[in-house]
């Protein structure tokens, strides 16, 4: 089950799930307070940083789940 629709935002995600946070940390994505957070999706964020969407994904879920 996909917790995250491809329209939304990485801010979205971070405001509704605080536990990804540490996710995009991990990764060195400056995502917490920049304004483009509004703006990107996570497959514009993995994308733009090089990863792997689908792990990406992955990683958010399990820090959603925990």
């Amino acid at each position: 089950m996909d917790l995250f629709s491809d329209d939304m935002t990485v801010d979205e995600v971070m405001r509704r799930w605080p536990s990804t946070i540490r996710v995009f940390l991990r990764h060195g994505m400056l995502c917490v307070g920049c304004p483009i957070a509004s703006f990107h999706t996570i497959p514009d964020a993995a994308r733009e940083h090089g990863l792997d969407e689908v792990e990406l994904r992955r990683e958010l879920e399990s820090a959603v789940s925990s």
